[in-house]
């Protein structure tokens, strides 16, 4: 089965799918990305994604190439031509082609690249056991809501998460948790769970939203609120979610045993919820 490349409306050979080194994306990151999962050759949540994708765009006043009704008939077609079951669809929009200078230019059209790989889920003896994380200090510009191709304080955040030997960063901000490099994270302590609340200061994650809404299915009293480190290392629970995730539990941090060393109860339960739904 093939990785498919998508280029400006065609589909094209990998080695083709190539764009100008004058590319805003390329010179100054000066684009937005979306990256959506599918489960039995099915998109998950594929109309929240490009809800955050448009959303993103419209921020940094990049024009939105294609209607909604486009968007779903390429990434259909994608996934379909990779034949993938398990895959993961990148969307990556830039402002385009310009000379360059700082200043959005006056004409230019975005450049869309789109992409489906396989996508190899965690393992069953992984999720199982549980992962483990670091904190490290959260370098990222101040608006983490929005899905841009700005990720340098992510990339250098994982680096220290895979200098440490561990599986994720858990990125702190003045003192409280924001996030993780590649996830939201999320603590549960006398059977309420806490995790930082939608803003500026956090990317709101599509896979957070359908963990919340599980939670409060179940009953679990959710509370969004910041909370420091020292939160973390006294919860009963941490778990982490996210896109190519889902929903894994955290037993160490910082080399510290969160709870009793294993993914906890709602951990399990919320990470089963997940699976029948999308199963």
């Amino acid at each position: 089965m093939p990785d498919i490349a998508f280029l400006n409306g065609r589909f094209v050979a990998w080695a083709e799918a190539t764009v100008s080194i004058d590319d805003r994306g390329f010179q100054f990151g000066d684009g937005v990305y979306e990256v959506i999962r599918t489960y039995g050759g099915r998109p998950f949540e594929l109309e929240a994604h490009l809800d955050r994708l448009e959303r993103s765009a419209k921020e940094l006043s990049i024009h939105q190439p294609y209607s909604r009704p486009q968007w779903r008939e390429w990434i259909k077609q994608a996934i379909e031509l990779s034949g993938y079951r398990n895959a993961k669809v990148y969307i990556q929009i830039t402002r385009g082609v310009a000379p360059r200078e700082h200043a959005f230019p006056a004409h230019a059209s975005p450049t869309v690249v789109m992409t489906v790989r396989e996508l190899h889920p965690l393992s069953a003896e992984l999720r199982r056991a549980g992962v483990t994380a670091c904190t490290v200090t959260d370098q990222r510009w101040g608006r983490c809501d929005i899905k841009s191709l700005n990720l340098l304080g992510n990339v250098l955040a994982r680096e220290e998460a895979r200098r440490a030997g561990v599986f994720e960063a858990i990125l702190v901000k003045d003192g409280v948790v924001t996030e993780g490099s590649i996830s939201n994270v999320m603590a549960i302590r006398s059977g309420v769970l806490v995790t930082a609340p939608e803003g500026a200061r956090i990317l709101s994650g599509v896979t957070r939203t359908m963990v919340l809404a599980l939670a409060a299915k179940e009953r679990i009293p959710v509370e969004e609120r910041f909370f420091p480190v020292e939160f973390l290392y006294e919860a009963d629970e941490v778990l982490l979610t996210g896109t190519t995730i889902e929903v894994v539990g955290v037993i160490q941090i910082d080399g510290r045993t969160i709870g009793a060393g294993c993914p906890g109860p709602i951990t399990q339960m919320l990470a089963a919820r997940w699976e029948v739904l999308t199963s």
